[in-house]
């Protein structure tokens, strides 16, 4: 027998939890036999032979690949959804891949308003739905769970997730050490700084899940097929040159369809090859051990000790411990045979969660050890799923990357990927998770929703972000922490000249933006060290990572007086804001304003040298997209400033975090609608620096030849001018509320430009600011952040931009009739601006209470330094079910919970900053 004590003794000794010094060591330790603890598993049943459990049929509306969690949710959603003649198809048996060896835990918090919707759905379907449907029992155990802080910063995290459970109904607790220790005798509290309980948390058993899933799904009329492996995947392509799925090809018979959902976890690379579809995910060894029996142990929660990066979950009269290390093993060449296999454990790697696991819980250091599960399992860039249609192939839907948690966001995931095969969409905001790439012939070709071709096609990219996502997995999630791994890929012109005035840049989509200037100097990013794994030397005296560190806060961060300089100086005098990693595309053709006016929300066809602040919707109403939109003239060919074409043009500036889920929605209305038009990217070849503030008329027209009053250049329009002897688009736009321009300048020209700004602009007091001036500054305005306080579940009504929607005219455009419909049903649910007298800092998913009820959480917050105070804004609904009027609005009495203390605030019907719209018109 092995026992824990003897396995930590047994490896190399560590010097700290994130540096483990033999990465790839195959050297043995201390030996237990590799079984799951799962007293029943599917690998026995089923047919013995190598034939299919039943022949495939001859079509399919939908074939779902993959029979782990994934694969059996979707099916069943498909089916529970009314969709005819879908088939699973599984290469051996059920969960056969990596769903088998799964710990199966699910927590129902996350530092996420939509993964609590996805948990909270799971959940419903493996304790209540699956029951009530079929008779039998998943599996399901409710056991609790409990989040350990040993530091006041962890313990501030818990307590977020504590006010926004409070929002969706989740249940938990703060307790102290003291009340730690009483709801688990056995736990170590000495060095607990407090912890926190949620009690309807609990375990799902991966065969019991499955299968009953199979049974549910079968009875609705999906097939299930095992023992058929996917041996091709048919493609076709249209008269339009769209690539589109066709056929499955199985080594049992050929499946006429045309949608396919990879759900093959591991093998998603392998299946996605067969179709010509580049999935960016890894697979890596994950582990666990099994305890022996522990006195005790019986009904306690399952814990997630983050600062330990381990975990102990509840198995009868045992604990499975296991977690996330600095050095996870690669699978590097994944084999098609595996099948409810696992790997020899690596002692060596895992020997830091036992330091951890003793520690918390001291019986273990005397428990032997029964059994190791070492499998494997997928992790991506972000750490988040691969969801959606892939670009390349039409039809061909991706549910894998789940990161070790595909048991517990099985369930919401499943629905949302039925959703979005069958509507067209999913009903939650999936951003986060959405492949989508797109390789039409409308266009050049630009992947993915979430990863640009430059970091899909990188594999030195996918691998260290993998890394850095997985050893990160358990830490803190700070506000404004950046990543180290995969950095300096995208660099817009500017990037050197502004890294020597001391910005500290994001990373935003590949991109280094601007974040805010540092007066220490120069802070570069430096190559990844693997934080000491694999042998690497960690970077010493590293200026950028002490920057980062600094702001590990849930407190006002150490540069916050630097930050409000920039914003003060923006607001008093004029900011240059470096704003190229902005993506900018032409929309051209002969139908182009017949495309405009489908996409876009506004009226944009208007003359040459207009400019309008737009949506774009999807077919329920829901915000897809703001932007602007510029009419422009035919130039000369191969000008990125000005393209030549044929017909109409439009030129499309759009944040470039959000470029690419841009292009990937406007090329796929534009497939769907066969609108004869081009979509063209210049993000590369542009630069866009934006001069804002109440002295920009005054710099800029010493370097402008062009006329800047408001009179020649009035708000919302753009020309082509010259500047400092190099032509450049103009356009007096602003996003923070100040009198400015954006300047769009070939690449080549764009260091000239600055150079040329900031010597005319030094003897007026010109300053550098970075995209932390701009949240900050936007906020204070009342502009809107996509993805933050809009996003696809959001509607322009809800979101106070019916202005941006002209309903006013005849002109069809996409979600109008969902928009008109909402309109006159009445709006449930509004976007509200709120401020709190008391300077606290707030950063989202905090509880918003009006009349001592909770009505909705808070999306985004940030402080405004000109009125000198916390702004926040959050949707509320009424709880009574009514609509939600500006008189509900400003009837309220509002407090904004943070950290589970609430604070008084302010509801605003229009921007606390400048309301009447002045400064931004030139009127000071």
């Amino acid at each position: 027998m092995s026992y824990m004590s003897r396995a930590w003794r047994a490896a190399a000794p560590l010097p700290a939890p994130w540096r483990s010094p033999r990465p790839f060591s195959s050297a043995s330790g201390p030996t237990a036999k590799k079984s799951v603890p799962y007293q029943r598993t599917l690998q026995e049943e089923g047919p013995g032979s190598g034939e299919p459990s039943r022949p495939p049929p001859a079509s399919a509306q939908v074939v779902v690949v993959g029979g782990g969690s994934l694969g059996c949710q979707t099916a069943y959603h498909l089916a529970k959804m009314g969709l005819s003649g879908v088939v699973l198809l599984e290469r051996d048996r059920l969960t056969s891949g990596t769903t088998w060896h799964t710990a199966g835990l699910l927590w129902q918090l996350r530092p996420s308003d939509v993964e609590v919707e996805l948990l909270a759905h799971t959940r419903d379907v493996v304790s209540r739905d699956l029951p009530a449907e079929t008779g039998l029992h998943t599996g399901w155990v409710e056991n609790g769970g409990l989040f350990i802080a040993s530091n006041k910063q962890r313990l501030d995290e818990y307590k977020r997730l504590m006010s926004l459970g409070k929002v969706y109904g989740v249940e938990s607790h703060v307790l102290s050490p003291a009340q730690t220790k009483d709801l688990y005798p056995l736990m170590n509290i000495d060095d607990l700084y407090g912890t926190l309980y949620v009690p309807k948390d609990g375990t799902m058993d991966p065969a019991g899940t499955c299968s009953t899933l199979a049974r549910a799904a079968t009875a609705r009329g999906a097939t299930i097929i095992e023992n058929c492996p996917v041996t091709g995947i048919q493609v076709r392509t249209d008269d339009f040159g769209v690539k589109r799925v066709q056929a499955v090809e199985t080594a049992h018979g050929t499946i006429q369809t045309p949608c396919v959902v990879n759900c093959a976890g591991v093998w998603a690379r392998a299946l996605g090859r067969l179709a010509g579809v580049h999935v960016p995910l890894v697979a890596m060894h994950h582990a666990y051990v099994v305890t022996e029996r522990i006195e005790g142990i019986q009904n306690m929660p399952n814990v997630r000790d983050h600062d330990a990066s381990v975990y102990l979950r509840l198995q009868g009269d045992a604990l499975s411990v296991g977690g996330y290390e600095s050095n996870p093993i690669f699978w590097e060449e994944v084999s098609e045979k595996f099948a409810f296999g696992l790997f020899d454990l690596d002692w060596d790697v895992f020997t830091q969660h036992i330091e951890g696991a003793v520690n918390r819980v001291p019986v273990l250091e005397k428990t032997g050890i029964k059994s190791t599960v070492c499998g494997p399992e997928s992790f991506t860039a972000d750490h988040k799923p691969l969801m959606g249609e892939a670009p390349e192939v039409r039809g061909f839907f991706l549910g894998c990357g789940f990161n070790s948690a595909g048991m517990m966001l099985g369930g919401g995931c499943g629905r949302e990927l039925a959703h979005w095969i069958i509507h067209g969409r999913p009903e939650k905001d999936m951003y986060g998770y959405d492949i989508r790439q797109v390789t039409p012939n409308v266009a050049l070709s630009l992947p993915s929703r979430r990863f640009h071709h430059s970091l899909t096609d990188n594999n030195r990219w996918i691998r260290e972000r993998s890394h850095e996502s997985y050893a990160k997995n358990y830490s803190v999630v700070f506000p404004h922490d950046e990543p180290l791994a995969g950095r300096n890929v995208r660099k817009d012109p500017l990037h050197e000249e502004l890294l020597a005035q001391g910005c500290v840049f994001q990373e935003r989509h590949g991109w280094e933006r601007p974040g805010w200037f540092s007066p220490g100097g120069a802070a570069p990013v430096l190559d990844y060290d693997f934080y000491g794994a694999y042998g690497r030397q960690r970077h010493r005296d590293y200026t950028y990572n002490r920057l980062l560190g600094d702001e590990y806060t849930f407190d006002f961060p150490p540069h916050h007086d630097i930050i409000k300089k920039e914003c003060l100086t923006c607001r008093n005098a004029l900011a240059l804001f470096d704003m190229s990693y902005f993506g900018k595309f032409y929309l051209v053709g002969p139908e182009a304003t017949k495309a405009a006016d489908w996409l876009f929300s506004a009226d944009v066809s208007k003359a040459p040298g207009s400019t309008v602040y737009t949506c774009m919707l999807n077919r329920q109403g829901g915000v897809e997209s703001d932007l602007t939109v510029s009419r422009i003239s035919p130039g000369a060919p191969g000008s990125p400033l000005a393209p030549a074409f044929e017909g109409d043009g439009y030129y499309l500036a759009i944040g470039g975090a959000v470029a690419q889920h841009n292009w990937s929605h406007i090329t796929t209305v534009l497939q769907d609608m066969k609108f004869q038009c081009k979509l063209l990217d210049c993000s590369e070849e542009l630069g866009m620096m934006s001069i804002q503030g109440p002295l920009s008329r005054a710099v800029l027209q010493e370097v402008l030849d062009t006329d800047l009053s408001n009179e020649a250049f009035p708000f919302s329009t753009h020309k082509i001018t010259t500047a400092a002897g190099c032509q450049v688009r103009a356009m007096r736009l602003s996003f923070v509320g100040e009198m400015g321009w954006e300047l769009h300048v070939p690449r080549a020209d764009c260091v000239k430009v600055y150079r040329a700004v900031m010597q005319a602009g030094a003897r007026h007091g010109i300053a550098n600011a970075g995209y932390r001036a701009i949240d900050s500054l936007s906020i204070e305005k009342g502009y809107r952040h996509w993805h933050a306080d809009l996003r696809p579940d959001d509607t322009p009504l809800e979101a106070g931009l019916a202005f941006t929607c002209k309903l006013k005219s005849s002109i069809p455009f996409l979600g109008r009739e969902a928009v008109e419909a909402q309109k006159a049903k009445g709006i449930f649910r509004r976007l509200v601006c709120f401020t709190t007298e008391e300077k606290v800092p707030m950063f989202g998913l905090e509880a918003v209470w009006r009349d001592g009820k909770v009505v909705g959480h808070i999306r985004r917050a940030d402080f405004g330094f000109a009125i000198d105070k916390t702004i926040a804004y959050g949707y509320i609904r009424d709880p009574a079910g009514g609509p939600v009027s500006l008189d509900f609005v400003k009837s309220g009495s509002y407090e904004l919970e943070r950290m589970g203390v609430t604070f008084p605030a302010r509801a605003h019907t229009k921007s606390p900053f400048d309301p009447d719209n002045k400064r931004v018109k030139g009127f000071y």
